[in-house]
């Protein structure tokens, strides 16, 4: 009909914000516990690369079950640990530390580990510690190394190791890349001792962490020593006994062994 209105066209219902609103969405992810694993690992382990061995532990940890706290901007949980350890060396008392977001009692997290780490290691122990400790690397200050040199001399190794501890400075050479890298080991050998007369014999050495000169190294100490006995030694094998915290050692500057210069600019990496 002219002049007849024509019927404007139905509006769109507006969204029904109510439905949006009561969708359920993921809490965040909060950390609620920490856990320090004291770890064991068999000689002859393979080592595999650095991220080979990452990846190894995060599988491990994550096939636990335990609530992983998984840091913002990462699909997988995190173990950190203490140090890393050196190719071919077994250890007996390795620190790593897991977060959890829910509290855990001891005999689930330690049932939840026990069968699932990776080849050649075992869980010794474990400790709940307060969460807003320092990160665990920045604690560990030095390790005790248990070292065989097999059928020598104990008096000879006990004499050689006391000239090690009265030296004022350890001059020596490592080979790093395509050069020769000068360093002076004194400020990171703490203690050498002989600890088995044998055979075989063992020598305990006791290195330290530090973050500019570096780490002390086993093989290192034996160098030194068989250059003061005027003999060349061999390792037979190198147990990590345990790392040692910063609150278990007083490193102050007034009982520690002074500082001596550098011999070169290439001292300060020495252990990296």
């Amino acid at each position: 009909m002219p002049g007849a209105a024509v019927p404007a066209p139905d509006a769109p219902d507006a969204p029904d914000t109510s439905v949006i609103e009561a969708l359920p969405t993921a809490p965040p992810a909060v950390a609620r516990q920490r856990w320090r694993l004291v770890l064991a690992r068999a000689s002859g382990v393979p080592d595999g690369s650095g991220r080979d061995q990452g990846e190894a532990w995060e599988s491990a940890i994550e096939a636990s079950g335990l609530p992983l706290f998984r840091p913002a901007g990462r699909a997988r949980p995190r173990i950190a640990f203490g140090a890393p350890l050196p190719a071919g060396i077994a250890a007996e008392r390795e620190l790593a530390d897991i977060v959890l977001m829910s509290f855990e009692p001891v005999w689930r997290v330690r049932e939840a580990l026990a069968d699932r780490l990776p080849v050649g290691w075992r869980l010794v122990d474990l400790h709940d510690v307060w969460l807003g400790v320092p990160a665990l690397a920045g604690q560990v200050v030095a390790a005790d190394y248990r070292i065989d040199l097999g059928a020598v001399d104990a008096q000879a190794m006990t004499a050689a190791a006391k000239g090690l501890l009265d030296a004022e400075r350890l001059p020596r050479e490592r080979l790093k890349g395509t050069s020769i890298v000068r360093y002076d080991l004194r400020p990171l050998l703490l203690d050498v001792r002989v600890v088995a007369a044998g055979p075989p014999l063992f020598v305990c050495a006791r290195t330290r962490f530090h973050p500019e000169l570096g780490t002390g190294r086993p093989a290192e100490v034996v160098a030194a020593l068989g250059d003061v006995a005027g003999a060349a030694l061999v390792i037979g094998s190198v147990v990590r006994e345990r790392l040692i915290l910063a609150d278990e050692l007083d490193l102050s500057p007034d009982e520690s062994h002074p500082q001596p210069e550098e011999l070169d600019p290439g001292a300060r990496a020495l252990g990296r």
